[in-house]
C-alpha cells in the first residue's frame, strides 16, 4: 500500500533568471552609453556633420595655439629689426638671413651658457634619480615607520608657492647649516635643491606600488638585499616612469630663471636663460630672438626623441596586476 506525501507546490518565479540577467545587462548598457550626445544622434547626417566640425575646429585651434608661437619665434629671427618693428607685422620674412644665428652664437656667448646649462641639468638629473628613486622605493616597498606621515609632509611642500621658499632656500645655499659651506657660484646650488622633489617621489612611489610583491619576495628568498632588488628588479621594470622623471627634471632646470639668477651671479657661470637676459639690452631684436631659438632647440629635440616614454609614463602605474 502506497502513501502519497502532500508536498507544497513549488513557487514559480515571476521573472526567470535569464530574463533578470538580460534586464541587468540592458540597464548597464544604458548607463554605459549615456552621454551628452546619444550614439543614435551621431549616426545621422546632421550629427556626423556637427561632430566632425567640432573635432576639426578644436584640433586645429589647439594646434595653432601651441605651434604658432614657435613659428613666430623662428621666423622673427630671420627678419630685420625694421621688419620686426613694422605694424601690422608680416607673417613671412622678406629676406631669409640665416647668418643671424651665427651672430647670436658669437655675440651672446651661447657656447659657454649652453655648456653651463648642460652641466647643471645633467647633475640635477643624476641627483634627482639618486634621491627620489631611493626615497620612493623605501616608502613603497620597505614600508618604514611613519611612512605615510613622511609622504604626506613631502606632498604638503607642493602646496607652498615657490616664491615663498625662495628666500629660505637662498639663505641655506649661502650658509649650509652645520657645515657652513657657501654654495653660491657653484653647481651644487642647482643640484642639491633639485634633488628632493615631492612630486617626483609621489610619481615613482605610485609606480613602485604596482610592481607585484611576489616578485620581490622571490628575490628575497634567493638572498637578494634590498639594494640588489632595487637595482636588478625594480629599476629595469620602471623605465617608463624613470624616463618621465628624467625628462621633467632636465627641462625644469633648463628653463629655470629666477633661482640661477640668484645663486649664479658671475657671467661665466650663468645658465643660458640668465645669460641671454643679462645681455639682451645691448643686442638687436632679431639676434635676441635667434638666441632664444637656439636655447629652445635642445628641449624640443628631447621631447621628439622621448615622446614615447612621456606617453607611456603618463599611464604608468595606473593599473595593477
Amino acid at each position: 500500500m502506497t502513501t502519497t506525501l502532500n508536498r507544497p507546490p513549488l513557487l514559480k518565479a515571476t521573472t526567470p533568471a535569464p530574463a533578470l540577467r538580460s534586464t541587468r545587462r540592458k540597464k548597464d548598457r544604458s548607463y554605459e552609453t549615456r552621454s551628452l550626445v546619444s550614439p543614435m544622434s551621431l549616426q545621422t547626417w546632421h550629427g556626423k556633420l556637427v561632430y566632425w566640425t567640432v573635432l576639426v575646429v578644436v584640433v586645429i585651434g589647439f594646434t595653432l595655439a601651441f605651434v604658432f608661437p614657435l613659428y613666430w619665434m623662428v621666423t622673427g629671427a630671420l627678419k630685420s629689426p625694421e621688419e620686426l618693428a613694422q605694424i601690422p607685422p608680416s607673417f613671412f620674412p622678406k629676406h631669409f638671413d640665416f647668418g643671424v644665428y651665427a651672430d647670436a652664437w658669437d655675440q651672446l656667448q651661447l657656447g659657454v651658457f649652453l655648456k653651463n646649462t648642460v652641466l647643471y641639468a645633467g647633475g640635477a638629473w643624476i641627483f634627482t634619480l639618486a634621491v627620489d628613486v631611493t626615497a620612493a622605493y623605501a616608502l613603497s616597498k620597505l614600508r618604514p615607520y611613519f611612512g605615510k606621515l613622511i609622504l604626506g609632509l613631502m606632498l604638503a611642500t607642493l602646496m607652498i608657492p615657490p616664491m615663498v621658499l625662495l628666500l629660505p632656500t637662498y639663505l641655506v645655499a649661502k650658509d649650509v647649516p652645520l657645515f657652513h659651506f657657501d654654495l653660491l657660484n657653484t653647481p651644487w646650488a642647482i643640484w642639491l635643491p633639485a634633488a628632493a622633489n615631492g612630486f617626483f617621489i609621489f610619481l615613482l612611489k605610485r609606480f613602485f606600488d604596482s610592481i607585484p610583491r611576489e616578485l620581490l619576495e622571490a628575490a628575497e628568498i634567493d638572498g637578494a638585499s634590498p639594494m640588489r632588488i632595487l637595482w636588478s628588479i625594480v629599476l629595469p621594470v620602471s623605465r617608463p616612469i624613470l624616463g618621465v622623471v628624467s625628462i621633467l627634471s632636465v627641462v625644469t632646470v633648463w628653463k629655470d630663471f629666477v633661482w640661477p639668477l640668484l645663486v649664479l651671479p658671475e657671467t661665466d657661470k650663468m645658465s643660458i636663460s640668465v645669460g641671454i637676459a643679462s645681455l639682451s639690452a645691448q643686442m638687436p631684436q632679431n639676434v635676441l630672438i635667434a638666441s632664444l631659438v637656439i636655447a629652445s632647440l635642445p628641449t624640443i629635440l628631447v621631447f621628439f626623441v622621448f615622446q614615447r616614454s612621456i606617453m607611456a609614463g603618463l599611464t604608468a602605474g595606473s593599473l595593477k596586476g
